[in-house]
């Protein structure tokens, strides 16, 4: 469980607040009561959730690029921040195939610039970098990965993701050695989610965005790969799981200075047409999809990620199944499509998600 007292008023640097995983944390960190520096670049879709749900209002916002070392480094060095929270990054797998370089350079020198930024602020804190369960070498096992399989990935996307994991060392290692903590105060984690999904996604080439823009101009929508596999799960799911690694690194930094695996239950790794047929049964009205028969380029087709340490010794594991979470995207795409209040429905069911139990698996 989540511990709402360590966060009142705490210090969080968020970057990638923008975003649609970062506008949910940044909703969700308001309402327990930290105190919220959000660095990264404008909104990148048009809709997106930032916008609708008014999160500019609830957080100190600074527009720049994690590129641009001297200006995240004043901005980290003004909030002088408690916890770093890094999950500003190109997130799409097509565009790291369309454009490698910015790819490279966002996902791996980003990564750079706010570890080495931490590092020149020489004042304890916590760390979490986001990066991604596409981090891992894809041998399209079966099984799930663990936190010690190797780093890898055979497309740009995947690939940047793998070196970020292991800056990421680089830095523990070098700069940051837990057995040293005493000295530099900084505890490094890094987590590694499934896909991620939840209302106000509007991402191109993303399986779910692309089905509610498709029923919402009476389209079918074209599916790609409809036969791969997904660690699916709720936005709320993976986000709790940064929270909680932040307390840990925050309390006892030495034995949570490692990376994590935050991914859904077996179960919940299911293919893509299933999870379009549940949302086209879902949304009715004449919903539906087709395979999309041209020519694209390499997708990992299973991934899955073993999240059993997380449960071990951080007692995280998900709560919100995955039909309930289908009900709840589609629950605020409606919501969207009746023009009623946005961050009413987000923060809702960041309410809800906060009743769920969470003890058992």
């Amino acid at each position: 469980m989540l511990n709402r007292s360590f966060w009142k008023g705490r210090r969080v640097f968020l970057t990638g607040h923008t975003g649609f995983k970062g506008s949910w944390l940044s909703l969700w960190l308001d309402a327990l009561g930290a105190n919220v520096t959000g660095y990264a670049l404008d909104p990148p879709t048009q809709p997106n959730l930032f916008e609708q749900a008014g999160v500019a209002g609830t957080v100190r916002s600074i527009r720049a690029d994690i590129r641009d070392f001297s200006r995240l480094k004043s901005a980290i060095a003004e909030c002088r921040p408690e916890v770093v929270i890094h999950m500003a990054a190109q997130t799409v797998v097509r565009r790291g195939y369309e454009d490698p370089i910015e790819n490279y350079s966002s996902n791996v020198m980003g990564t750079v610039n706010l570890l080495e930024a931490v590092r020149q602020l020489k004042q304890p804190c916590a760390v979490v970098n986001v990066t991604s369960d596409k981090c891992y070498e894809n041998r399209e096992w079966v099984w799930g990965y663990r936190e010690n399989e190797p780093m890898g990935g055979r497309d740009p996307y995947s690939n940047s993701k793998g070196c970020a994991e292991l800056v990421t060392t680089a830095y523990r290692e070098s700069f940051f050695p837990p057995e040293s903590n005493g000295q530099h105060g900084v505890a490094l984690g890094s987590a590694r989610a499934g896909n991620a999904i939840g209302g106000g996604d509007w991402t191109s080439d993303q399986l779910i965005p692309d089905l509610i823009r498709a029923f919402l101009a009476g389209e079918p929508c074209l599916i790609r790969n409809p036969a791969a596999f997904r660690p699916w799960q709720f936005v709320l799911e993976p986000l709790r799981g940064y929270l909680m690694l932040a307390e840990r690194l925050t309390e006892d930094g030495p034995r949570f200075a490692s990376g994590w695996n935050f991914g859904p239950i077996d179960t919940d790794a299911k293919p893509v047409s299933w999870i379009a047929d549940e949302l086209v049964r879902s949304w009715g009205k004449g919903a539906v999809w087709t395979q999309d028969t041209a020519a694209h380029p390499h997708e990992a087709h299973a991934l899955k990620l073993d999240a059993s340490k997380a449960k071990a010794y951080l007692g995280w594991h998900p709560v919100l199944p995955l039909k309930s979470a289908l009900e709840w995207i589609v629950e605020w795409y409606r919501t969207f499509h009746a023009g009623d209040d946005l961050q009413r429905i987000t923060r809702k069911q960041i309410e809800q998600y906060e009743t769920l139990p969470k003890n058992g698996s």
